[in-house]
């Protein structure tokens, strides 16, 4: 019974997520490989894109493709090798960014209008452990 409210959970935020990113321009895909991009202190790789987001490099160039028509990203040649290209963040990248954050609070906070702030603050501390006591995957 827990593992299927966990699941429906996830699906409604997801939907709602999706509703708040749709007036954007942006798929949760898209949104993911953003924020992984920016994370970045220098301008990532391809390849490192596709092995910290766990997807085929494939599925990173057409993510970045449609990024960089919309112009939230770039791609840059490498300064030490001609056959690597570089994923830089634009301007209007972080721009997206911002207002993503903001759909992506919103829609949480849509989630848990219900609950008083005792309970948010349970519930915070059980995912947490639940987070806590996973193998560590960076996203």
């Amino acid at each position: 019974m827990l593992a299927e409210q966990l699941l429906r959970l996830t699906r409604r935020l997801h939907r709602i997520q999706s509703r708040q990113l749709e007036p954007i321009g942006i798929t949760p895909a898209q949104f993911r490989l953003l924020r992984t991009v920016a994370s970045y202190d220098a301008a990532p790789r391809m390849a490192d894109l596709a092995q910290r987001l766990d997807v085929v490099p494939r599925a990173v160039t057409t993510l970045v493709d449609a990024l960089e028509a919309s112009g939230r990203v770039r791609r840059a040649p490498d300064p030490d090798s001609r056959r690597v290209v570089r994923i830089e963040i634009t301007d209007e990248g972080r721009a997206t960014l911002r207002s993503l954050r903001n759909a992506r609070r919103a829609a949480a906070e849509e989630i848990l209008t219900p609950l008083t702030a005792g309970q948010r603050e349970v519930l915070g501390g059980l995912l947490s452990a639940l987070v806590d006591g996973m193998p560590e995957r960076r996203c």
